[in-house]
């Protein structure tokens, strides 16, 4: 799909106030969704990252979700280390991990501090929007 076309897509969703456009053409689609700011007390705040995770508190912890769908990278590049390892301390705004979407890079970040307990997807994975990612606890 021409990025000309997708530009007009995400004017037509901001023209509009649109939160979700799928389109179709032929063999190839493009789905976009909206984020809305995090809002705490009535006061809206700015999202820390530029592919802000869902997020589901569990007994078991909090459960990080995918923004988008995309393949999922744990690291920065083949052969260097990963983002978080499973024991691993994070911080609010730390690099999970990526994915890629479009071949775009998208970072995502930890909405929370905490111990990653779990990571629930595999390097090179192509994940869907609201699958589970990580897992940890605060």
């Amino acid at each position: 799909m021409d990025i000309r076309k997708i530009k007009k897509l995400i004017d037509l969703m901001i023209e509009s106030d649109l939160q979700a456009i799928e389109v179709k053409e032929g063999d190839q689609s493009i789905a976009l969704t909206r984020r809305n700011p995090v809002v705490a007390a009535g006061v809206p705040t700015m999202t820390a990252a530029p592919a802000a995770a869902p997020v589901a508190k569990t007994p078991r912890g909090t459960v990080e979700a995918s923004p988008m769908v995309g393949v999922f990278y744990a690291a920065q590049s083949p052969g260097e280390a990963p983002f978080v390892k499973v024991g691993q301390t994070i911080s609010a705004g730390d690099t999970l991990g990526i994915i890629e979407a479009m071949k775009i890079m998208n970072p995502i970040e930890a909405t929370q501090s905490g111990v990653v307990e779990e990571i629930l997807v595999k390097n090179g994975e192509v994940i869907q929007f609201g699958q589970a990612l990580f897992r940890y606890r605060a």
